[in-house]
């Protein structure tokens, strides 16, 4: 019979980006009968059923982003939502780089084996995920 391994300790287990902190503490503001996030110029985002960031979010899932104000906001590790041919996409971040274009970022969705094939340009980007409410 194998064993199973498990880290030792937290300093065993693999660092991987996390989303960049949009939201501080003191903007969340939780009472009895409401919560209440101040976050200028958010907006309400709803997802389809791809399955490509399972199992981050799914359809039923629902998301507070917002829209960067400069190519230098976003981050590896955010996750955005952007327009491409076939639509509304939103992945991860995995790359972040500079080409004769300018600045441009590659992304994956977190249950896919592949990142997406196109450079995601600012000027394509929706927003950036900052919330998600399952």
């Amino acid at each position: 019979m194998a064993e199973i391994q498990t880290p030792l300790n937290d300093s065993d287990t693999l660092e991987r980006p996390s989303p960049g902190d949009w939201l501080q503490e003191k903007q969340i503001k939780v009472y009895t009968d409401k919560v209440v996030l101040d976050l200028p110029g958010a907006s309400w985002a709803k997802f389809t059923n791809s399955n490509s960031m399972d199992p981050l979010f799914d359809d039923t899932a629902n998301a507070i982003e917002v829209h960067p104000a400069h190519p230098e906001d976003i981050n590896v590790g955010d996750i955005i939502s952007y327009r491409s041919a076939s639509g509304l996409i939103v992945h991860r971040v995995i790359e972040k780089g500079l080409d004769t274009e300018g600045v441009y970022y590659l992304v994956k969705g977190d249950n896919n084996t592949a990142a997406d094939s196109n450079k995601v340009r600012f000027e394509d980007i929706v927003g950036v995920v900052v919330a998600i409410v399952y």
